[in-house]
């Protein structure tokens, strides 16, 4: 090509109208994307605002709007704000023991330990078992009759024992905090243990030298460091424990009656098996709300913390 043709062409290319050819031509690439996100996620939620404001049951095709009907009820349901009780006093018992165990587990595991790599892929194996099946395998460890758990404290006691983990009221908790610990422990300490690996050592060193002890430079040190890190495994796993439903329903199914039932299983219940749709409708948006105004104040507070 010679320098007048190349002179052509970026003349060509300079024109006013250039620039916005190019960007309708960006736009239309990403239409087809944009469309489909879009029909996944907005029209779902759009819809299930408006079965909210219908009268949706088993038995009841009623599609005419009914107002703020169904969240009448859902503010003068005591079972439905027992089960957002229940979800919160879970998700505050075992976040924190996950936290804190997967962190010190993290900082087991930082040295260069003999076997390391065999012993983290072991430990990581609770986060790769599906849910249920986590929870079915608990609850066959929890048999009275057959558990191993009621064999190795009767051995223990020198005499059979008969503990009722998931029917009791004082030991269903411990039972489901238990096996919910057990598989998402690891999942802490995958991340904490990622944060720790790129911890300045030049600066634990040089506090050490200057006298500094262990505490100290972790709270002064590493814990900044690894903060970011930290606050989104504790924004992740606040979340998923939000929505426990899988091994408290494989566990207890919600009972001693409603005494486990976390607002998953509410919903799950009042949905699926009673069919009351658009009252499970206005719970879901009433769950959406809720979780998305936590979310947002969460990541104000990190931001903030920076």
């Amino acid at each position: 090509m010679t320098a007048s043709q190349a002179d052509l062409v970026l003349r060509a290319g300079a024109r006013p109208g250039g620039g916005r050819h190019d960007r309708r031509f960006k736009y239309a690439l990403v239409a087809p994307s944009i469309f489909v996100l879009l029909l996944i996620g907005v029209f779902p939620l759009v819809y299930l605002l408006v079965v909210s404001f219908q009268n949706i049951t088993m038995t009841d095709m009623d599609k005419t709007f009914q107002g703020l009907l169904n969240y009448r009820l859902l503010v003068q349901d005591t079972r439905m704000w027992e089960a957002l009780l229940h979800t919160v006093i879970f998700t505050a018992v075992a976040l924190p023991i996950e936290l804190l165990l997967g962190l010190a587990m993290a900082q087991l595991f930082i040295d260069r330990l003999p076997g390391r790599q065999v012993f983290i892929a072991l430990l990581v194996l609770p986060v790769v078992v599906s849910p249920i099946v986590a929870g079915a395998t608990w609850s066959l460890m929890f048999n009275t009759r057959f558990g191993p758990i009621n064999q190795i404290i009767g051995w223990f006691a020198g005499e059979e024992v008969n503990i009722l983990w998931t029917i009791n009221p004082s030991l269903v908790y411990p039972a489901i905090l238990a096996a919910e610990i057990w598989q998402w422990t690891p999942f802490m300490f995958l991340l904490l243990l990622a944060a720790l690996s790129g911890v300045d050592k030049s600066q634990l060193e040089a506090a050490a030298i200057d006298g500094a002890g262990y505490w100290r430079s972790f709270f002064k040190l590493v814990l900044p460091a690894i903060w970011p890190v930290m606050a989104v495994a504790i924004l992740i796993r606040g979340l998923d424990l939000f929505r426990l439903f899988d091994i408290v329903w494989a566990l207890t199914k919600g009972g001693p009656g409603t005494m486990t039932e976390t607002i998953s299983i509410f919903a799950y219940v009042k949905g699926f098996q009673q069919f009351e749709t658009s009252y499970t409708a206005a719970v879901a948006l009433m769950i959406i709300v809720l979780l998305t105004v936590v979310v947002l104040l969460a990541l104000k507070r990190v931001q903030l913390a920076r």
